[in-house]
């Protein structure tokens, strides 16, 4: 896996010891000096969870892993406002044609009720005629 050097920069943070890998005692110190608190026993099992070779430290591609999730999972909560955007007149948990014509045009963009039904039909994946946020995870992809 090819390293970033904004990665490699902060596990060298966290690894105290300089051995290339962080131990749970390691993310425990430094999420604390960083104003955080984490218990021994939280440490040991976020560590356990991405540990890929199971010697009980987090190694520089099980970092990357973390860093990656963490990025998608903002990516996701991202889509997810957006989406409630789009979906904030009705809260019905979908796009409907008449709630993306209005949020089209507060956009600054005028489309029909029938052109926002035939824009919805192209990642309708289901065929109800409203998006899911599933269906509209995929068309933002």
């Amino acid at each position: 896996m090819k390293m970033n050097a904004g990665f490699e920069r902060v596990i060298k943070y966290f690894d105290e010891d300089g051995d290339g890998k962080i131990s749970p005692s390691e993310l425990r110190n430094r999420v604390g000096m960083m104003g955080g608190e984490l218990l021994f026993k939280e440490a040991e099992m976020a560590i356990e969870e991405l540990d890929s070779d199971c010697d009980g430290l987090l190694s520089l591609d099980d970092f990357v892993v973390l860093m990656e999730a963490a990025g998608e999972e903002e990516k996701l909560k991202d889509l997810r406002e957006a989406f409630e955007m789009y979906n904030d007149i009705e809260m019905c948990g979908f796009i409907t044609p008449k709630s993306l014509k209005r949020m089209l045009g507060k956009l600054g963009e005028s489309k029909s009720v029938e052109e926002c039904r035939v824009m919805i039909g192209h990642f309708d994946l289901n065929g109800d005629g409203v998006l899911s946020f599933e269906e509209f995870r995929i068309m933002m992809q």
